[in-house]
């Protein structure tokens, strides 16, 4: 039985299987006291650099390209993409994603280097994009980094405000959905509140989620 560095017993000797943290490898019976050893430890999830993209740990998603720290989801295949538990079945729900002038105008009076340049789109359909897997992406494509979120909102007209992984919706085993901001640079709000970075929020039926400088996405089930 290994402790990982936030002090869980793990069976795995390589990650903690609690947290996920990198283990030295010692066995808890054969570690012994350090005066070296840090008053401290480290947050686990400050630990580990992303496998994907090697972008430093900050939450359980990739905030660069997406790659799930806890199931091990992400844009290369893993073992455990093959897993004997089953995706949840999610079916009746719907993103509604629009241009909200009214967000737009809030986002712009709170100034900003970019505020000026950022314009209301003067052409922008609705689209509706089914929710259906584990997980739904919101955010912009990139190739370098081979993301391509379900919700795309590079466009056109592209949302300058989103970030590449903006947001997440995790689909829920009761058929429910839940919302976490893995930690965007311009935030997200869920009905007029800031939603907190890694916290996961329940979404209700009609719930609005507002992220970069105009967009909106409504939740809609059946």
């Amino acid at each position: 039985m290994a402790i990982c560095p936030v002090g869980h017993d793990s069976a795995d000797e390589e990650y903690c299987d609690v947290c996920g943290a990198l283990l030295a490898g010692t066995p808890a019976a054969a570690a012994a006291p350090a005066a070296s050893a840090p008053a401290v430890p480290p947050d686990a999830h400050q630990m580990d650099d992303c496998p994907d993209c090697g972008a430093p740990r900050g939450g359980r998603f990739c905030e660069s390209c997406g790659y799930d720290f806890v199931l091990g989801g992400g844009n290369r295949e893993t073992p455990h993409s093959t897993s004997s538990t089953p995706s949840t079945p999610v079916t009746g729900w719907v993103a509604v994603i629009a241009a909200d002038r009214d967000h737009y105008e809030a986002m712009i009076a709170q100034g900003g280097p970019d505020a000026a340049r950022v314009t209301f789109p003067p052409y922008c359909p609705e689209r509706r994009v089914p929710l259906v897997g584990t997980e739904v992406r919101i955010g912009r494509r990139s190739q370098s980094r081979g993301l391509a979120p379900e919700i795309d909102l590079a466009g056109p007209p592209e949302d300058p405000g989103v970030s590449h992984l903006h947001a997440v919706l995790l689909a829920q085993a009761d058929g429910t959905w839940q919302l976490v901001d893995p930690g965007s640079a311009n935030g997200t709000l869920l009905n007029g509140t800031t939603v907190e970075h890694n916290a996961l929020v329940p979404l209700g039926d009609g719930d609005r989620v507002h992220v970069g400088a105009w967009t909106s996405i409504t939740v809609r089930k059946g």
